[in-house]
């Protein structure tokens, strides 16, 4: 019988087994990108946690000392998925036990390409830094990618892999990385509470509940559809259906009204701005031997 050969022959290791890395795992294994049996997740004391991944998908996991030293040390590739908080103390144990090849991928928000390095105690460490978002666990996620310098393109193209995993990935300098943030980090929730008007406002129209639930859905997933699709501007898409003095175009002048264009720009710019900021208060946090 032969078999099939994946796209990633190397082991990835899962430092932290929470919801954005099983997302990330999920999409590996269902694309056969990856063997199951080459994943292994880490966390700090939930066998149960482990387990759960282990009969969901097949991978492998640790939580004791000398398992978890083993996989990060064995592992050419090693995604970071601890919390902000954890990291500093994950990091600085991670960079006594890699090599200089090592593949590290962040996922940690905020942590800059040169910190994660100072951190690690090692200037030179090839480093990814990644920013996906939530839909990343339905497959539909934007994953927005920074590397570190002089990283080779091999390395580049593995990266890459493991995210078109579970979306769209967009290349892009880490001083575009909050900006992306902004759009595609915490675009999701701009929608959403767009969702929540349209579903209020259905129900007070008389709708019931599910009614309001399902016309909404698809009204957004149709919309989303149709740009893709056809390739058109959502501008001239918005033209088409908005007919002079008709019912669209008194909606459109209502949002107008409340410059709700202007209210999502300046809503995505201050995501980027808040981002950053919190980016520096997260760094401004580390021990100031870490720094120095």
């Amino acid at each position: 019988m032969t078999q099939t050969r994946m796209l990633i022959d190397e082991q990835v290791c899962f430092f932290g087994a929470g919801s954005m890395a099983e997302a990330v795992a999920r999409g590996l294994i269902a694309r056969a990108v990856i063997a199951p049996e080459r994943i292994v997740f880490l966390n700090r004391s939930s066998t149960a946690r482990l387990e759960e991944l282990n009969q969901r998908y097949g991978t492998l996991g640790a939580n004791d000392s000398a398992a978890k030293e083993e996989a990060l040390r064995t592992s050419p590739v090693v995604i970071l998925a601890m919390k902000p908080k954890d990291a500093a103390e994950a990091l600085q144990q991670l960079g006594t036990l890699i090599g200089p090849d090592t593949l590290v991928v962040s996922m940690i928000a905020g942590l800059s390409i040169e910190t994660l390095r100072r951190l690690l105690g090692r200037s030179e460490q090839p480093v990814v830094r990644t920013m996906p978002n939530t839909s990343s666990s339905i497959g539909l996620g934007v994953t927005g990618i920074s590397y570190s310098a002089d990283l080779p393109e091999n390395r580049r193209h593995l990266a890459r892999i493991l995210f078109e995993a579970v979306g769209l990935v967009v290349e892009t300098e880490e001083s575009k990385i909050d900006a992306l943030t902004g759009i595609s980090g915490s675009g999701p929730a701009y929608i959403y509470y767009m969702m929540e008007a349209l579903i209020e406002a259905a129900k007070l129209g008389g709708m019931t509940d599910e009614q309001a639930r399902e016309m909404t859905i698809q009204t957004v997933l149709g919309a989303a559809q149709m740009v893709r699709q056809t390739g058109e501007e959502p501008a001239e898409l918005r033209r088409k259906v908005t007919s002079p003095n008709g019912a669209t175009q008194a909606a459109i002048e209502k949002l107008d009204e409340s410059d709700f264009y202007g209210a999502v720009i300046r809503a995505a710019q201050r995501c980027s701005e808040r981002s950053a900021e919190m980016g520096k208060e997260l760094e401004d946090k580390l021990p100031k031997s870490d720094q120095d």
